[in-house]
């Protein structure tokens, strides 16, 4: 069966809701962590990591921060409009937009929008020791979401606006409201480049003790950073994944990552999906590169075109990393839209430390296709003993 034609009802299974890890716990390392070792399934603390990760192996960990993604306005006749705001549109690169003062626009998804058919919403908080009035006006529709456009006067940047006026935008499936304490928990220790509306939750069992002991066994630790979008979120709604369009996602790789892979025969362990995602999309963005593309982008089907997979994972990295010696570029920002499904031949990525996903996600698929098609045995473990689901659930280590 070609990818596109997979049945995402073919990747569902009964996740009861008290499965659901509404809140982490008090200590971030003492998760639970199953084990998939070459089909073999077994269970551990999570901080044991580091005894089962390869003396000198590279791991790789995404950088991102969450924003407070929420902003909550009321109109003149009481109506309640929320704002979340997803992806930078002017100035489009995002530290950019983080340092705007005065004005800048967004791609947002709006809450009660049939409330909100015209005017500008207002609202008057305290920032920096200064009063602000933020007024957001509503732009043009994109799909789903719509250009907004905020101002206001006072001498701070768009970041501290949306520190002081913001909600962190926890998921969904917790079924409460964002907590004070959210705002520490819901961010990895190691969390420093702001622009994602989801935590890469993968990350969230990490604590410096964890970190430390990975450094004391010679494993080589490298940053990247992807954005997670609201897509992240997306549930896939056709029959086939076919039918999927999957979100892009905006990346930041230094150029010695790529060095750092040739020098690790082109391998890394990565840590959660965002991670795999931006490493996969390495290898296409190297074939991009040899191919003279300008734009480095990767399609979401461009892994399953037979053109596509012609090199070397090392002519690959080498292609890429010419390009960004040719462009004198040292931070490659980019984008992918890569969809990773049963069918996928992984290039780059060698272990995956993940949580465990929603049915019929994108994300179960990902893994499925890691572990060959055997992510029904992890699951079915993980519901019969006692493993914490989601984003502030247990972990996995997999190693197909």
């Amino acid at each position: 069966m070609q990818t596109q034609e997979i049945r995402i009802s073919d990747f569902n299974y009964p996740l009861p809701d008290e499965r659901i890890a509404r809140y982490p716990l008090a200590e971030r390392d003492a998760s639970k962590l199953l084990i998939y070792n070459h089909g073999e399934v077994s269970e551990s603390q999570f901080r044991q990591l580091p005894n089962f990760i390869p003396r000198g192996a590279l791991m790789v960990f995404n950088n991102t921060r969450v924003i407070q993604a929420r902003l909550h306005f009321h109109k003149e006749t009481g109506a309640a409009i929320e704002i979340f705001v997803l992806e930078p549109a002017s100035p489009a690169e995002y530290q950019e937009n983080f340092a705007s003062r005065g004005r800048c626009a967004w791609y947002c998804l709006v809450g009660n929008l049939k409330k909100w058919k015209e005017g500008t919403l207002r609202r008057t908080f305290v920032c920096g020791g200064s009063t602000v009035e933020l007024r957001a006006t509503r732009g043009e529709a994109h799909g789903t979401s719509h250009v907004i456009t905020f101002e206001w006067d006072a001498p701070v940047s768009f970041a501290e606006v949306l520190d002081a006026m913001g909600e962190l935008p926890i998921p969904p499936y917790l079924n409460r409201k964002t907590e004070e304490s959210d705002k520490r928990t819901y961010q990895t220790v190691y969390s420093k480049v702001e622009g994602s509306v989801a935590a890469p939750t993968a990350g969230l069992h990490f604590t410096e003790r964890v970190l430390a002991e990975l450094d004391s066994r010679g494993v080589e630790r490298e940053e990247v950073t992807l954005h997670v979008g609201a897509g992240t979120f997306k549930p896939v709604k056709s029959e086939t994944i076919g039918g999927h369009d999957m979100h892009t996602e905006h990346i930041a790789v230094h150029r010695r990552i790529i060095e750092q892979l040739l020098a690790h025969d082109c391998r890394a362990v990565a840590v959660g999906t965002t991670s795999v995602r931006t490493l996969e999309s390495l290898y296409y963005m190297g074939v991009l590169a040899a191919q003279g593309a300008d734009e480095l982008h990767v399609p979401q089907w461009m892994p399953y075109d037979e053109g596509a997979n012609k090199l070397s994972v090392r002519e690959a990295l080498s292609a890429l990393l010419a390009y960004l010696e040719r462009h004198e570029i040292d931070v490659l920002h980019s984008s992918t839209q890569i969809i990773i499904a049963p069918g996928y031949t992984y290039r780059i990525v060698c272990m995956m430390v993940t949580n465990f996903h929603q049915p019929q996600s994108t994300l179960l698929l990902l893994v499925s296709a890691f572990v060959r098609g055997d992510w029904r045995k992890i699951y079915d473990y993980a519901l019969s003993h006692d493993f914490r689901f989601l984003s502030y659930g247990d972990s996995s280590l997999l190693i197909p």
